[in-house]
């Protein structure tokens, strides 16, 4: 009698198959999966992954010149230096709210092909987080890349970005993992998840100096996980000086903690996504 297909992770492959044979099996999947993604979103496009970097710049030049006389007080004066920091913070909000929103129903849209053939579920959301890190790599980052050597004049800022950077896509990577195993039991989660990504992104010091914040709501400034990237990112990228060590230790090490809560979560709930999809 043929064995039923179910749901299987990388981590309950048979003990039979080597540990790196499993990981290799698994990046495979992912790459495969990521390829799919990034063609069907940019099929027939002539900028391709490109037009991620149209959404950043259009609203740093808005908020330049809607914003930027009125804070360049807060950037030594300059509307340039403002509208530097804006794009910082857009580029890295735009990755994470796009990157985990498109992973959030991924699990849900590929249940169809999970009752057909054995895969590693949490392929699905990771390899959406894969195609979007592509997208950063190859757009976002040398853009951050070249605004740092001009600014910093120094190659050891450019290398420093990886830092923060890693933490981001931990951190976007434990969101995509919650967020999808949530929506397989609450398909409210998707409605929940928008507020959710407005309020992150107001109280994101992204168009406004965090000087202007009052003092007793810094500490809700201080919950948003993306704060403390944004901050190592914009002392690297924009301030001209050597990387301060704490804030890149800090925005790593807040990801690297967000990634472990997220594969927890992510591997004690999996076993009841069949009975929901």
């Amino acid at each position: 009698m043929e064995r039923s297909t179910t749901i299987h992770d990388v981590w309950s492959v048979p003990r039979s198959v080597g540990q790196k044979l499993q990981l290799q099996r698994y990046a495979d999947v992912v790459q495969t999966l990521a390829k799919r993604n990034l063609k069907t979103r940019y099929r027939g496009s002539i900028l391709g992954i490109y037009w991620s970097l149209s959404n950043p710049i259009l609203m740093t030049l808005l908020y330049s010149a809607i914003f930027g006389s009125a804070f360049a007080a807060s950037y030594d004066n300059s509307i340039v230096s403002y509208g530097l920091s804006c794009f910082c913070g857009l580029a890295l909000m735009n990755f994470f709210i796009q990157a985990s929103s498109q992973a959030l129903p991924s699990i849900v849209g590929s249940g169809g092909l999970l009752n057909k053939i054995r895969l590693p579920v949490s392929v699905f959301p990771l390899s959406v987080i894969a195609a979007n890190v592509f997208q950063l790599t190859i757009g976002t980052l040398p853009f951050l890349a070249i605004i740092t050597l001009a600014t910093s004049k120094s190659a050891v800022n450019v290398v420093a970005l990886a830092v923060p950077m890693c933490g981001l896509i931990m951190l976007t990577a434990a969101f995509g993992l919650i967020m999808s195993a949530l929506y397989v039991f609450f398909r409210d989660v998707q409605y929940l998840y928008e507020l959710f990504g407005f309020v992150l992104f107001l109280t994101s010091p992204i168009f406004y100096p965090i000087e202007l914040v009052p003092p007793q709501l810094r500490p809700v400034v201080g919950l948003n996980p993306l704060a403390m990237i944004i901050s190592s990112v914009r002392d690297i990228a924009i301030s001209g000086n050597s990387p301060h060590l704490h804030l890149m230790l800090l925005s790593f090490g807040s990801g690297f903690a967000a990634l472990a809560v997220g594969i927890v979560f992510f591997l004690s709930v999996k076993s009841d996504f069949m009975d929901l999809l």
